[in-house]
Parts: C-alpha cells; sequence; structure tokens
C-alpha cells in the first residue's frame, strides 16, 4: 500500500483519535501530555501515530 493510500485510508481515524485525545486535555491537566505520549506510544502502526500526532499539533494550534 502506499502512503498516500494509507492516509487516505487512515485520516478520519487519526482525526478521531486526536480529538478523542484533545477532549481529555482539560480533565487531566498537568498530567494530560505524559498520558497523551503513552497512548501515542501505543498506536500502531508507527504512520498511523505520526498521523494522529500530526492532528494533535495541527488542532492544538487553533
Amino acid at each position: 500500500m502506499s502512503r498516500s493510500q494509507f492516509h487516505r485510508q487512515h485520516a478520519e481515524r487519526a482525526t478521531a483519535e486526536a480529538l478523542r485525545l484533545l477532549q481529555q486535555r482539560e480533565a487531566m491537566g498537568p498530567h494530560w501530555l505524559n498520558w497523551v505520549a503513552g497512548e501515542l506510544y501505543s498506536l500502531s502502526p508507527a504512520d498511523y501515530a505520526a498521523m494522529v500526532r500530526r492532528e494533535l499539533q495541527q488542532r492544538s494550534t487553533l
């Protein structure tokens, strides 16, 4: 599967995962970053985890 195919196939799920992680930000307070790091570490494959990480970066700067 090509990189662009992988991205198209998983883009919606990666966005939903990033939003789920961001929804916990306020409730977790200062522990959120460590928790998110653990959540990202548990995602696979690595390309999918990178997609979620990019979504988090884009959405947290809005």
